[in-house]
């Protein structure tokens, strides 16, 4: 399969910016295989770790000074059982990410999926935000997260994945240079946004680097 016909399509999103949904739906236009919770199975299967222990690692960063203590943390031993559990947990993450991109097209939601896979030229790199009316809105309407608990949701989770992603990659989460195309959803309907990327992908010249 050439570069041409290969996509790999990594979503990056805020909290209730309809991220995983936009990934999902792209994921049934293009006909590819979709990577949410699934990917939290496969790195499990693959790694031999727990999914709930991969799961809470993110979230675990939302103290950035906690997560960088205990991720500096490994063991007296030498070679990969020095590692932290937090590091060991991530490079899990990148070798099955690496591995379902080696394997054909698909779209990857989060898992700093798009730090794994940089440089590949086949690869496009989503992020997607929104204003915090529109985040919020959609959070307690789509999602069901009560209102009186909603902001501080959001703030948790943005700022766990920021922190997680940091540390991980040395880069900025959000960041519009790491991305291929930023967008907006409070704007554009989930349908067009789909139809925006699809199009994207179709035009989009392909890097030789």
């Amino acid at each position: 399969m050439g570069n041409n016909d290969k996509k790999i399509i990594t979503i990056s999103r805020e909290f209730g910016s309809g991220g995983r949904l936009i990934g999902k739906r792209l994921a049934e236009k293009l006909d590819v295989p979709f990577y949410d919770k699934q990917l939290l199975d496969r790195i499990a299967e693959e790694s031999g770790f727990s999914k709930e222990m991969i799961k809470d690692a993110e979230m675990k960063a939302k103290n950035s000074f906690l997560y960088s203590l205990a991720s500096a943390m490994g063991t007296s031993e030498s070679g990969p059982e020095s590692l932290s559990l937090n590091e060991r947990f991530f490079l899990a993450q990148f070798d099955t990410i690496r591995r379902i991109a080696d394997e054909g097209s698909c779209v990857i939601v989060g898992r700093c999926s798009d730090y794994v896979l940089r440089g590949m030229p086949e690869a496009s790199h989503i992020f997607v935000y929104a204003e915090e009316k529109d985040k919020i809105k959609r959070a307690v309407q789509e999602y069901g997260v009560p209102e009186d608990e909603v902001r501080k949701l959001m703030k948790d989770t943005d700022k766990a994945r920021a922190n997680y992603y940091a540390y991980h990659t040395g880069r900025k989460w959000g960041e519009h240079v790491n991305y291929s195309l930023s967008i907006d959803s409070g704007y554009i309907e989930i349908e067009d946004i789909v139809d925006l990327i699809v199009q994207y992908t179709k035009v989009r010249r392909f890097s030789q680097a």
